[in-house]
């Protein structure tokens, strides 16, 4: 770059100077390029740069005539200097710098502090726009897919019935042949990405590396309207096995959270909204040790209208109209996950349950995962049996507290109905989780 023909200021009293200046950056230049993997080197040339940067403003001084001249040149030498030690989405969040394309999201080595400043002025401008933060999983919550290898004869059929990865914009199931698999979209995904996107700035998550993340994205959103940027695959994280918002551009307490795998969020359960998965290839049912048909082998889908991700956008409305709408305290104070606990709490309020056959005979009861998850949803648990339980939660109708709840009139359920209740944030018909009696009886 010669700073004589690019700066605004021509006037020959700086041509002596912007020619020493052309030399001085041509000098350091060279000199990085050759020793670029020499680290004290390279820090001597850049105490170098910045005594020249000084330089070069005692010798310009403040005069009106050279003040652009200036600014070209500490910019200049500023971003030549900058270490990009972090970046949001392909900018460099010091210098501004555009980096090389896809990037991704992560901060670097920056000070906790300059994080800290970050987030909470991101915070403050998707307040002002009523949007919060949501993070979402790929595999099992927004998609399924499998190896070509691992496809089923009963499976083959879907191979005549793949979309067009040209125009993927309607499409939900997909060859991606260069990576030798197949990838099914989950009903309604771009329908729910597109009204989430009106209340949220959206980030991908996944455990996946992250060419299996940019390809999913290009799947998910086409037009990059959606997540731009910020995709988060497991070369992003800082612990691994495990997912932080640590790399996420938001402040907790505006943050929520959409995945399948409870235990990849050890440290912000009380963002987590957990999803039931998304089984549609047979292979995905035998990961998770299921031996029954898979959706693509029954040739049949979740339900648009009533499916796992159509159920979840209704709460996520839910959400966001309380945290903004309702809520009555200052805006930078509310906090997202005490607004999703509220919401759990109305789920099953009113229920008093009692379990049978459920957990181990020596198991703390309180401290069982269906326990605490009752609870969570707003229902009462007890050990004892009187008039005010509502539910037998049983995997057994023969023990004596199944029969004890099916002559007093109160439900019979088996274990699913709390699952589902906790899928899908509603009450769901006792009728449809009947108990049976175990062979053994």
């Amino acid at each position: 770059m010669s700073l004589v023909t690019d700066s605004p200021v021509h006037s020959s009293s700086n041509d002596e100077f912007a020619a020493f200046l052309d030399a001085s950056l041509d000098s350091g230049s060279s000199e990085e390029a050759e020793d670029g993997n020499d680290d004290l080197e390279t820090q001597r040339i850049k105490r170098c740069k910045v005594e020249k940067l000084e330089n070069v403003e005692g010798v310009l001084g403040s005069t009106s005539q050279t003040s652009s001249l200036k600014q070209t040149v500490e910019a200049s030498i500023k971003k030549d200097l900058c270490t990009h030690p972090g970046s949001f989405g392909d900018m460099c969040i010091l210098c501004g710098q555009r980096l090389a394309e896809e990037s991704g999201v992560t901060f670097g080595w920056l000070q906790n502090d300059e994080i800290a400043r970050l987030r909470n002025t991101d915070m403050k401008n998707l307040l002002r726009h009523k949007k919060l933060y949501l993070v979402l999983d790929l595999d099992h919550t927004l998609l399924n897919s499998t190896q070509l290898i691992h496809i089923t004869p009963e499976e083959e059929y879907l191979k005549a019935q793949t979309d067009s990865l040209q125009d993927v914009s309607g499409g939900s199931l997909f060859m991606l042949d260069f990576m030798h698999m197949m990838t099914k979209l989950r009903p309604i995904v771009h329908t729910f990405l597109k009204e989430a996107s009106e209340m949220f700035e959206m980030y991908i998550y996944t455990m996946g590396d992250r060419a299996y993340a940019l390809e999913m994205a290009k799947l998910l959103d086409p037009q990059r309207e959606y997540f731009s940027a910020r995709v988060i695959s497991r070369d992003d994280g800082t612990h691994k096995h495990q997912k932080g918002l640590d790399v996420v551009l938001g402040q907790e307490s505006a943050v929520l959270i959409l995945d399948d795998t409870e235990n990849a969020w050890t440290k912000h359960k009380d963002n987590l909204i957990l999803m039931e998965r998304y089984h549609f290839f047979a292979s995905s049912c035998h990961q998770f040790g299921f031996s029954c048909k898979s959706l693509s082998e029954l040739k049949s889908d979740e339900s648009e209208t009533e499916g796992a991700l159509a159920s979840v956008l209704k709460v996520l409305k839910q959400i966001h109209k309380m945290f903004f709408d309702v809520l009555e305290d200052n805006l930078v104070d509310r906090d997202v996950r005490q607004v999703l606990k509220t919401i759990r709490k109305e789920v099953l309020k009113g229920c008093k349950i009692v379990f049978s056959r459920v957990f181990p005979t020596k198991f703390p009861a309180d401290n069982h995962h269906l326990w605490r998850m009752a609870e969570n949803l707003g229902a009462t648990c007890a050990t004892e049996l009187d008039s005010s339980v509502t539910h037998v939660v049983s995997m057994d109708a023969a023990t004596e507290i199944s029969r004890w709840a099916l002559k007093q009139n109160k439900f019979l359920v088996h274990t699913g109905w709390l699952e589902a209740a906790n899928y899908f944030w509603q009450k769901q018909p006792e009728e449809n989780f009947p108990v049976n009696q175990t062979k053994s009886q």
